[in-house]
């Protein structure tokens, strides 16, 4: 009725977006971890996606996501000079470019270095002695590199962390990975199906019972999660206005919202740190999708390319995760590494 008072406007966090986003209009065909779409790109030496393209695919399957939440943070995310220059020199086909040219450049150190201070008779002892050495160093370099790639990427994951704060909604998920097959090089942008909702309860209990002992979990957070840290340039006044609360603030700052207001473009720039640490005054259920969001990229990445380390009989207790396609779900994923 016209006369009937409206009641209060209540502000809708990221979290409640995300929970009514589940609720409607749920897709019974796909599962957890199921792969959508895998975007190539268009050259491994000059990573590109046709974003337009996904989100062609995508209405194709039954994904209706706008512009907004696809194209514009995407673009935002990857298009960058710089990040396309990270992505090819990150990539596993520069790596196995890299490993006999490390080779070759170690075993003329080792070569050179042993041959000034040991006298040998036989030359062949020499050579093998500086194969064997070189080889043990090539392959302890190369270990360690992937070893990294396992991890989270700040150059990469990181930035699509707005990305996913946005395709989350629309029950997707968005990560970058690259490998190498028959010597060739591949490079994709993959969209993963994923209903948030089990993941975000199942860690909001698990913060929940940790709270009793709150500073312990905080200071688990801070010592793994420490390394994270954005160097951003934002407008001086809106460093002075920011709220102490990080409650509302999403985890990144929406880069294309600079140049909104006239004035900011005469704000002078100043540098300032963000760390992506949930902060200790966030209730668990924001904390935990903040956590997720976090950790979504780099899940998912190491999900599509099989690295995910977990029991080898999964399949058989498909009741103790949310993801039947890997030993590890996002959210036991996240308690496994900075939980514990």
């Amino acid at each position: 009725m016209e006369g009937r008072d409206a009641g209060p406007a209540v502000e809708e966090t990221e979290v409640d977006a995300a929970l009514r986003a589940d609720k409607a209009g749920p897709r019974s065909q796909w599962a957890n971890g199921q792969c959508v779409l895998a975007m190539p790109s268009r050259s491994v030496l000059n990573p590109r996606f046709d974003l337009s393209q996904c989100r062609a695919s995508l209405e194709n399957e039954g994904f209706q996501v706008p512009v907004c939440d696809l194209e514009a943070p995407l673009g935002t995310a990857l298009d960058a000079p710089s990040v396309r220059r990270y992505l090819v020199l990150n990539s596993s086909l520069f790596y196995f470019i890299m490993t006999p040219v490390m080779y070759m450049v170690l075993w003329c150190a080792v070569f050179s270095t042993l041959h000034l201070y040991i006298t040998v008779s036989d030359y062949w002892v020499l050579c093998l002695s500086v194969s064997l050495v070189s080889i043990f160093l090539t392959t302890a370099v190369i270990f360690v590199l992937q070893h990294k790639k396992k991890e989270l990427n700040v150059n990469v994951d990181v930035r699509l962390i707005q990305v996913n704060e946005r395709t989350v909604k629309h029950k997707l998920l968005v990560a970058v990975a690259d490998w190498v097959q028959n010597c060739r090089g591949h490079m994709q942008l993959y969209f993963v199906y994923w209903d948030m909702s089990h993941c975000l309860t199942a860690l909001t209990d698990t913060l929940e019972e940790r709270s009793f002992v709150g500073n312990e979990t905080q200071c688990k957070l801070e010592r793994k999660m420490s390394h994270l840290v954005l160097v951003t340039e934002v407008g001086a006044a809106e460093l002075e206005d920011e709220p102490a609360s990080d409650e509302r603030r999403p985890l990144l700052r929406r880069e294309g919202a600079r140049d909104d207001a006239p004035s900011s473009r005469d704000d002078a720039r100043v540098t300032a740190n963000r760390s992506l640490v949930p902060g200790e005054s966030l209730l668990p259920q924001d904390k935990a999708f903040r956590l997720l969001m976090t950790y979504s990229s780099a899940y998912v990445k190491l999900l599509v390319t099989e690295r995910l380390s977990g029991p080898s009989h999964y399949r058989l207790r498909p009741g103790r995760n949310h993801c039947a396609a890997a030993p590890l779900c996002l959210c036991q994923y996240i308690t496994n590494k900075i939980l514990r």
